[in-house]
């Protein structure tokens, strides 16, 4: 989850223009389904789970590591242990074409330059390599008003220009990377190098191509769009392909038609007048949604892109629904087929898997496995089993496949899934059948609310803290090993606090110390070994 519209997070302008309903009909579970065997036995299993052991963090080495830990610090800078240096690859502005003009930091650019520069916001990313080559994917997720738009008055947008220069910092970047002497650094004008922006041209694939509600004045097809934005998280295929997230699209719709009534559906998406001050309708009508309410219904879609044809288009794949993607944890499932878990990252919101109906073949064509499949949501049971409730016709209710991947958040509502502290990203195990989830924090939790259709947001097994300020992580197991199995075991794998300020639950769980506490957890990542790497948002300290 980013920051973008002035001093005010993301969550914090949601409550404080689209305030939810409060609860009712509902008793609070109070059981807390805290697994001794994961939290607890942390204290044994040591550092893989913090990245900095408890205690090790001052002492020296670690077992797990062949480098000298960093102790928690608040230092203005990035910090790294001994021996190791840092340097920066690419900035917001850099030019990535020999011919492009250099960041100008007295306008922050212009439309033009822009788009032929690096983008702002980094968020996920990934390497490739092939041929000897290595090409480098990064999200562009979001501007910060007041710095791209420092040289007007008050940070905002005065004229069409302002805002090419805010659309043409969103999106992704592909560039082509080299390292020489130990330093990485990009190569300007590589065949590789690319911007995907909201201007880029997209094709939509899956069951809700072509659907009535996807057509627009501009798309009346329902199978083109224009553009992604809001790319918060990332995944990568075993096909060689990137897949960037959209997440908070909604932040970017409005209107000045004070008539315009937001249906059910944009409500449930967080859809209203007023957008997150990017203003892009004050000079694209495609964001006016008294003149184009079809159009939100064209983000908030896992895109797959090819990250070494700069001539390819982009596919936003419908199959794996739509709601505010984190990012996309791609497995190959012991049967061949295609496992992709997903999280929807907003407070309250719901964990989804993908499984494709067709195998994976590998060095074959496999461009269309995720076009066809079934998406579930996650059930969490306080007895730390759990289930994945499929979203069919029959379950939801839903006409048919195209509106549950149309409007995802009202499938899993319908068929009970387990609303969640805002799931962050999702890491799957390379050496076990094992999934963490991220949930970073949710401080509506057990406080009568409820999320945007109306689930309550009571204490469950996996969210056990009320007010919960400082975040999680969550640990299921498939049944027998398989990823496509309809049922998993669950524990939670961490409890995040602050040891130094609380002594009840918001200390965390019993491997978090002085040394190695943190907060927030966002992204997550295994690496070849089995290591667990978690970084946090930061939100409280």
């Amino acid at each position: 989850m980013a920051k973008g519209h002035g001093q005010l997070s993301f969550d914090e302008f949601d409550d404080k223009y689209f305030p939810r309903p409060p609860e009712t009909g509902f008793d609070r579970v109070i059981t807390r389904a805290i697994s001794r065997r994961g939290v607890l036995g942390l204290m044994g299993a040591g550092v893989g789970a913090l990245a900095v052991s408890p205690g090790a963090a001052l002492a020296g080495k670690d077992g797990c590591f062949d480098f000298e830990a960093v102790a928690a610090n608040t230092a203005d800078t990035v910090t790294v242990p001994r021996g190791f240096k840092w340097h920066v690859v690419l900035s917001w502005g850099d030019p990535l074409w020999p011919d492009a003009p250099p960041f100008d930091p007295q306008t922050r650019g212009t439309g033009a330059s822009q788009e032929r520069a690096f983008g702002d916001n980094n968020d996920g990313m990934h390497l490739f390599e092939r041929g000897g080559r290595t090409i480098l994917a990064v999200n562009n997720e979001y501007t910060n008003l007041a710095i791209i738009h420092g040289n007007r008055k008050d940070g905002k947008p005065v004229n069409a220009d302002d805002i090419r220069k805010s659309k043409a910092a969103h999106g992704v970047t592909i560039c082509e990377v080299q390292q020489i002497g130990g330093k990485w650094s990009i190569i300007p004008g590589s065949p590789f190098t690319r911007r995907i922006t909201p201007e880029t041209p997209m094709q939509i694939t899956g069951p809700a191509a072509g659907h009535d509600m996807l057509k627009t004045k501009a798309g009346p097809t329902g199978t083109r769009s224009l553009g992604t934005w809001a790319n918060c998280a990332n995944g990568a295929t075993p096909w060689g392909t990137y897949l960037t997230c959209e997440e908070n699209f909604n932040g970017y719709y409005s209107t000045r038609d004070k008539s315009f009534k937001p249906t059910a559906e944009m409500i449930r998406y967080g859809i209203a007048h007023r957008d997150w001050g990017y203003q892009w309708a004050m000079a694209d009508d495609r964001f006016d949604v008294a003149k184009n309410p079809n159009e939100p219904n064209r983000s908030g879609y896992v895109v797959e892109i090819d990250p070494f044809d700069p001539d390819s288009t982009p596919k936003k794949r419908t199959a794996l629904g739509r709601f505010k993607h984190e990012n996309a944890e791609l497995v190959i499932n012991s049967d061949g087929r295609i496992v992709v878990y997903m999280g929807d990252d907003e407070r309250g919101e719901f964990i989804y898997r993908f499984v494709s109906d067709e195998k994976y073949i590998e060095g074959g064509d496999n461009t269309g496995l995720l076009d066809n499949g079934t998406l579930y949501a996650a059930r969490f049971n306080d007895d730390q089993t759990g289930k994945w409730q499929a979203l069919t016709p029959e379950t939801t209710g839903m006409p048919g496949k195209a509106e549950i991947c149309l409007f995802t958040r009202i499938a899993a509502s319908a068929v009970g899934a387990t609303t969640m502290d805002r799931p962050e990203w999702i890491a799957a195990n390379p050496l076990k059948a094992e999934v963490m989830c991220a949930l970073t924090h949710n401080r509506k939790r057990g406080r009568n609310k409820t999320n945007a259709g109306g689930d309550p947001m009571i204490l469950n097994g996996p969210n056990p803290r009320a007010r919960n300020r400082y975040g999680q992580i969550v640990r299921w197991r498939p049944d027998g090993g398989d990823h496509a199995a309809d049922s998993f075991t669950w524990d939670l794998f961490v409890l995040a606090g602050n040891p130094l300020v609380h002594t009840d639950e918001r200390k965390g769980s019993a491997n978090v110390t002085p040394a190695n506490m943190f907060n927030s957890p966002d992204g997550l990542k295994f690496d070849s070994s089995g290591m667990l790497w978690i970084e946090t948002d930061g939100y409280i300290t």
